[in-house]
């Protein structure tokens, strides 16, 4: 489930260095189309994985797809993270307890957002899809 994540991460980690060099490198950020253009693959990305991997699930029968599609979707937040603690070691040159509270603190609060908004999305994906599937089923 956590390798869910990659592919959607792939999609956005360009935009999130632009990201973090504005919000801590003190940099102006000015490329919002392209921001709302890397958000709108994010979450479809995000929803055609969780919905591939809910269909080879239910193709195993294990009809348990939930929580699983809800943790495929917002695995992409532990890659978020996982930029982050590159981020701060590589380029932000920042040191000093509060510095590091300060910036893991924000970031673990955004990647708990991030965990729970493309895991609602990778759950209706699979919710949409599975009532779908189910639906053009003909009971005689």
């Amino acid at each position: 489930m956590i390798m869910a994540g990659f592919l959607p991460f792939s999609a956005i980690y360009v935009e999130l260095y632009y990201i973090f060099a504005s919000v801590w490198g003190h940099k102006v950020y000015i490329i919002w189309s392209i921001l709302f253009i890397v958000y709108i693959i994010l979450i479809v990305v995000t929803a055609f994985v969780t919905v591939a991997l809910t269909y080879f699930q239910l193709a195993v029968e294990d009809h348990r797809w939930w929580w699983r599609s809800f943790l495929c979707g917002g695995s992409t937040a532990f890659f978020v993270y996982g930029y982050c603690l590159y981020y701060f070691f590589a380029r932000s040159g920042m040191s000093g307890f509060m510095q590091i509270a300060f910036f893991f603190g924000y970031n673990l609060m955004v990647c708990y957002g991030f965990f729970l908004m493309l895991g609602t999305v990778g759950w209706r994906a699979s919710l949409t899809f599975v009532r779908a599937i189910f639906k053009s089923i003909h009971l005689d």
